[in-house]
């Protein structure tokens, strides 16, 4: 297994954060790429071939592309053309990074396989993994809101292309869900993970916290009355048993660290590091 950074947890430009993970002897990246420096509305060609140019200077990948496209995900049928049509230039971003995943919160899929909004959500996901698979590409939904058997029947519903980023912590501060259950449940489809940790303080319908990153971002809640994130290895996440799950199933891919709290992200990502490299 490899090791990446998202980069927007060194809290720092994006060239600088690169040049950072790369002195520090990381795999790879997770970059942004909805919005700001390197959406595909901004980037020119020169600008890409600055990245392509430093990261390859540094010894990096990129893991995968972030493609959060905010708000209820693809919960609301009137707004996903707008919305699969730019998940799309990110999935053609990802091409030209060799990123072989593009990863998104979706919404919060229902576990009525048969209501509509399940539906509404289906259709959109199917639409872009096909058009990420023609391309090389998986449109991987990161787990939150939904418990791994949920999201397993929906994403088993999809024709190709679509698959998971597992974050273990999501799972353990909102849904309760065991990680290491979820690894074999959805292993057929996890091409990318998070490194985080975190304990689940009030148990809560995952609905309400969704729906308040929806509204606001996670400015909006306060997120200690009903979890934290911790650093790695001081939540609730069993790293011995995630990470010998992952490797029962032949995963081979990235563990890319997300510090998203903290008074001191930077050293914690560092932390992270020297923790899990001795699990793997």
């Amino acid at each position: 297994m490899k090791i990446g950074v998202i980069t927007d947890c060194m809290k720092k430009p994006l060239d600088v954060a690169i040049k950072q993970i790369g002195a520090l002897k990381f795999d790879g990246v997770q970059i942004y790429a909805t919005t700001g420096t390197f959406s595909p509305d901004v980037l020119t060609k020169e600008a890409k071939e600055d990245f392509k140019k430093l990261l390859n200077d540094n010894g990096l990948v990129v893991s995968a592309l972030c493609g959060d496209v905010g708000g209820h995900g693809f919960e609301i049928e009137e707004d996903n053309a707008l919305k699969i049509e730019k998940s799309k230039k990110i999935v053609d971003l990802a091409v030209e990074f060799n990123a072989k995943a593009v990863t998104t919160h979706i919404g919060v899929i229902p576990s009525d396989v048969n209501s509509e909004k399940f539906n509404v959500m289906l259709s959109a996901l199917t639409e872009l993994g096909l058009y990420a698979k023609e391309r090389g590409v998986t449109f991987a939904i990161e787990t939150g809101p939904e418990d791994a058997k949920t999201l397993y029947n929906f994403v088993s519903k999809t024709q190709g292309g679509v698959g998971v980023n597992l974050d273990p912590a999501n799972f353990v501060m909102v849904t309760g869900q065991d990680p290491v259950e979820a690894v074999y449940m959805l292993k057929d489809y996890i091409v990318h993970t998070h490194l985080k940790d975190g304990k689940m303080l009030i148990k809560t319908d995952p609905k309400i916290i969704y729906d308040y990153f929806a509204e606001g971002g996670i400015e909006a809640l306060n997120v200690a009355d009903f979890f934290i994130e911790t650093p790695v290895g001081e939540g609730d996440v069993d790293f011995v048993k995630y990470v010998q799950a992952l490797k029962d199933i032949g995963y081979d891919g990235f563990l890319t660290i997300e510090r998203e709290t903290g008074a001191d992200p930077s050293a914690d990502i560092l932390k992270a590091k020297a923790y899990i490299e001795k699990l793997i």
